[in-house]
């Protein structure tokens, strides 16, 4: 179901079932759990539940918790993943891969830890000949905790 909206047409609301029809991640690297919105074309907002039940926890660190901050960026590409699918109209395949092929300005500006809920909002930048540009925030209880400008592109597999 869609409703229109001034930037144009928004998806509904995508729960972890729809997220794994296009994400070929999977535990643990899945780091995506919703989709709140999803306009094609131009924008998403998603969201990473941080559980202390999660992988890297007990070596990053044991006795003060915290999110690596790749994984925060990863969490964003991901969701910048959705968006390009949805505005491509496509899901994944075993015929291409989409690869996370730069970061630019990326600042990090609080740590992330067990109970926080990541918003990651993504906005599409520009796409030319399979490059897609992506300006990326992260926050949690609404102050910012990450940023990046993404680059990926999809490419056919070897």
């Amino acid at each position: 179901m869609s409703e229109t909206g001034a930037g144009g047409a928004i998806d509904s609301r995508m729960d972890i079932h729809q997220i794994l029809d296009y994400l070929p991640h999977r535990y643990p690297f899945l780091l995506v759990d919703r989709v709140l919105e999803v306009v094609p074309g131009e924008r998403i907002t998603a969201l990473k539940n941080v559980s202390m039940n999660e992988p890297f926890f007990p070596g990053h660190y044991p006795h003060h918790p915290v999110m690596p901050g790749v994984l925060v960026v990863e969490a964003m590409a991901q969701t910048a993943a959705i968006l390009s699918f949805k505005t491509m109209g496509s899901r994944p395949d075993d015929k291409s891969v989409y690869y996370f092929v730069g970061i630019d300005n990326a600042r990090f500006k609080r740590p992330v830890g067990p109970g926080d809920q990541l918003v990651i909002d993504v906005t599409l930048s520009a796409n030319k000949r399979g490059i897609w540009k992506f300006s990326a925030t992260a926050k949690v209880d609404g102050q910012v905790a990450a940023e990046a400008d993404l680059i990926c592109a999809v490419r056919p597999t070897p």
